[in-house]
């Protein structure tokens, strides 16, 4: 039965509206000459934000009504093509409707991936980039809800750089069927946090999970209300990492600040979503496997299962993803380990083929997905989450990393109930992270370039006497250039170097450009202060105050002091502990 012989008021699987064509062999979009409305279930209105939820949906720039000219979903004729810009391309058929079987896989090849990232107690799912032409993009447009980031992100994910999306689950009871889970009447804390870090080559991920009970500091947040006026947020000291959200009108974008302020990483975006995401998601893909070492019974999440291997979906899934008492230790971090077994689990279920090459699972991922979550405003439409998902599609599971921040018990606590960072493990975490270092072993594309920039060090150094340079502050501490200078100058015998004063433009990095015939005097420059071979730049010199070239050094936002290396790590410690996706691990 046609998607539009039935009454808009019931519910219509969308993968029921693609039809086979014989004669090219690909699904289409069901047209009827007979029905003036779209093909595609009716677009719902703007989603309610819950009491005292701050969500607003923006409105997507991609949603377009229909221009004169244009082919409407009610003209044509049974049977006609839709344009071939509007095609899913690549896709295969299923049987026409009386004959349904399982299709033909010879052509997934050509299937194209989006990978969408959700969080903590969410997942990963995959969708077909053409799944449905305009009118079923405008459709999916209209399930995103979106709020706006304050200011708190770096204004989007880039194609050329590496991405740092925030991933947040709330225990936010919102929805049917969740009112024997959470605190009731809470305003959904950051209670599952991951910052997902994918590196600028794509060759590797890293899954860093925040620990709910983390002690830290929130800072002020400036935060868009819902009549569109500003509001700043008082900061608190010395509190609970989940209290970033919900908490005192709080909003995802207080999160993101949060964050930034723990790690010194700035995410691009995030994503939030609540207990249903669980449900549906997990549903949409037919279900996680998932494996236990010994028989759980929970009655706090409502997790009852025996030891061995499982199939899990919906409210099933959802009492796996919460449930801590039954697990580890029986805390919050056990209950973090068994998140990410879940996510890697979910991950490899995506990838496989039996996801890969069904189009009725999906169009129902893209229908779950698209309202499961709460995106920032610069992620406000399926066009949008499609080139993130293309990115973060090209990663491979074995190189797709989880870990957690270092933590200890809280020492001013008696009776243990939050945590502390470990600050002998955790900064190295985060510089890791920082300067794009896989927690795996990875084959690097670019060896030869990698060769060549380490190359940079090697050679002769010339005396610290003739190493002629100019200082600049780009982004450092204020005072900064002066304290170098005099610490060059009298700890190091750097005598021919002078305070330039501030950059130009700030600087992420602290670099140091030179000549051609000044690499020797960058080799010892560079050893003296512990830079990095990145972070060397052949280029031009510069005219001192003596008429003199010289060399540049701009100090960047990571400088950290006079004498204090700049040199990052390169690979994660060895009792870090972490996990990869494509590993099966069970549940003790």
């Amino acid at each position: 039965m046609d998607a539009q012989g039935r009454g808009r008021g019931e519910n219509i699987d969308p993968a029921d509206q693609w039809v086979l064509n014989p004669s090219t062999g690909e699904y289409e979009l069901r047209l009827s000459p007979s029905a003036p409305q779209s093909p595609i279930p009716a677009p719902r209105g703007p989603r309610k934000a819950g009491a005292g939820n701050p969500r607003a949906r923006s409105a997507s720039p991609d949603q377009a009504p229909e221009r004169p000219g244009r082919a409407s979903a009610g003209s044509g004729t049974p049977g006609r093509d839709v344009p071939p810009q509007r095609r899913r391309r690549g896709a295969q058929e299923e049987p026409p409707a009386g004959r349904r079987g399982r299709r033909p896989a010879k052509k997934s090849k050509k299937a194209k991936k989006v990978l969408l990232w959700t969080s903590g107690t969410v997942a990963f799912l995959v969708l077909a980039t053409g799944v449905g032409g305009y009118l079923y993009l405008e459709h999916l447009n209209d399930n995103i809800t979106s709020v706006s980031d304050d200011g708190a992100g770096t204004g989007g994910f880039k194609k050329d750089q590496a991405i740092n999306i925030l991933l947040i689950g709330t225990d936010k009871r919102t929805g049917s069927g969740n009112e024997g889970y959470g605190d009731k009447g809470s305003e959904g804390h950051a209670d599952t946090t991951i910052l997902l870090h994918v590196s600028k080559d794509r060759s590797n991920a890293t899954a860093l999970s925040i620990p709910r009970d983390l002690i830290v500091d929130i800072p002020d947040c400036p935060t868009e209300q819902e009549d569109g006026s500003q509001k700043v947020i008082p900061g608190e000291t010395g509190v609970r990492f989940n209290t970033s959200l919900g908490q005192a009108g709080r909003t995802p974008s207080c999160t993101m600040r949060t964050v930034t302020e723990l790690t010194g990483i700035k995410p691009d975006n995030f994503m939030v979503a609540d207990f249903n995401a669980v449900k549906t998601l997990t549903s949409a893909v037919g279900g996680v496997p998932v494996c236990l070492g010994k028989d759980i019974n929970d009655p706090d999440s409502h997790l009852n299962l025996p030891k061995g291997t499982h199939r899990i979906e919906g409210e099933e899934a959802l009492a796996f993803v919460r449930t801590r008492h039954s697990v580890g230790l029986g805390g919050d971090l056990s209950r973090i380990e068994l998140q990410q077994q879940f996510l890697s689990s979910l991950m490899r279920e995506l990838k496989s083929n039996d996801t890969l090459t069904s189009p009725s699972k999906m169009i129902k991922l893209a229908e779950a997905g698209t309202k499961a979550l709460t995106v920032d405003s610069s992620l406000n439409s399926i066009n949008k989450l499609k080139d993130l998902g293309l990115e973060l599609g090209k990663l491979n599971v074995k190189n797709l990393t989880f870990t957690t921040i270092p933590v200890i018990d809280n020492p001013a606590e008696k009776v243990k109930a939050t945590v502390v960072l470990d600050e002998s493990k955790a900064p190295q975490v985060f510089d890791l992270i920082r300067n794009d270092v896989s927690f795996t072993e990875v084959k690097k594309k670019q060896k030869k370039e990698k060769a060549a920039v380490a190359a940079r060090l090697k050679g002769e150094k010339a005396p610290a006497s003739e190493v002629r340079v100019r200082i600049l502050n780009g982004g450092a501490p204020a005072g900064s250039a002066q304290s170098t200078l005099s610490w060059l100058q009298v700890d190091e015998g750097v005598s021919k170097s002078e305070n330039a004063g501030n950059a130009p433009a700030e600087a992420a990095k602290t670099t140091l450009e030179y000549a051609p015939d000044q690499a020797d005097q960058a080799r010892r420059l560079a050893d003296i202060m512990g830079l990095s071979a990145s972070a060397l730049k052949p280029g031009e010199s510069v005219t001192n105050s003596q008429g003199l070239p010289a060399m540049t050094l701009t100090l960047g936002k990571d400088f950290k002091g006079a004498g204090v290396s700049l040199t990052p790590p390169d690979k994660a410690p060895d009792d870090i502990k972490k996990s990869t996706a494509d590993k099966v691990v069970c549940a003790e």
